[in-house]
């Protein structure tokens, strides 16, 4: 019987219509949405497989407008790992990601890793040697709000063709699985205790440690220093 996958939540937020669905949307579904429409709360799951071992990740997405600035924090609960998210074409949405996100995200979860994901890099490509194109916003300058944020990793992507998406919600996972829960922590403590009663005063050392060299490093080159 294969063991249970082990369960970790992601939530992502940003900006509205900066593209956070189409991401979780090709992600977990495999499809670009073809209309727009504003997230209210919307959940997805997928399952993913992390150095032979099956992830399930509950997946939220939340609505950036301010209308609903009140109801978004419930999102927050349990979650392992966040997505800040901006549109590269909107430079107002990188501008929010340090004047508004991260410190809503710190106020509710403390020591959560982040990551920053530039959407919609598509648009960007589409410009460059345009004579009128519209200001898109850089890697470079994607790469120091990530390190003013204090993000785990920084990603540029496009869902619409599917580049670097995989790659995000890989990075995401090994973030999540680092984070311990109050109820596991306590749970390997109470293993541990019961462990120690059952075999008397002998002492014995944690079950199924993996060695150092066991573990496989991760093959993005896009964390952030």
């Amino acid at each position: 019987m294969a063991p249970e996958p082990t369960k970790r939540k992601l939530v992502v937020v940003g900006d509205g219509a900066t593209g956070k669905t189409s991401l979780l949307s090709v992600f977990s579904m495999g499809e670009f949405p073809q209309e727009y429409e504003p997230t209210i709360f919307e959940n997805y799951v997928a399952e993913i497989r992390l150095d032979g071992k099956a992830v399930q990740l509950a997946l939220w997405d939340t609505a950036g407008q301010e209308s609903f600035e009140r109801l978004r924090p419930l999102s927050y609960a349990s979650a392992h790992v966040i997505l800040i998210c901006y549109a590269i074409d909107s430079p107002d949405s990188l501008e929010n990601v340090t004047t508004k996100w991260i410190e809503e995200v710190r106020a509710h979860l403390k020591d959560v890793p982040v990551l920053l994901v530039g959407l919609k890099k598509d648009l960007r490509d589409d410009h460059q040697g345009g004579a009128a194109q519209q200001r898109c916003i850089s890697t470079h300058e994607g790469e120091q709000t990530a390190r003013e944020i204090g993000a785990k990793a920084f990603f540029e992507t496009s869902a619409l063709l599917n580049e670097g998406v995989d790659e995000v919600f890989e990075s995401a996972t090994r973030q999540a699985m680092l984070v311990r829960t109050t109820n596991e922590a306590s749970a390997r403590r109470t293993n541990g205790a019961n462990e120690a009663r059952m075999v008397g005063s002998h002492r014995v050392g944690p079950v199924g440690k993996r060695d150092e060299k066991d573990r496989e490093k991760s093959g993005c080159g896009c964390v952030v220093c």
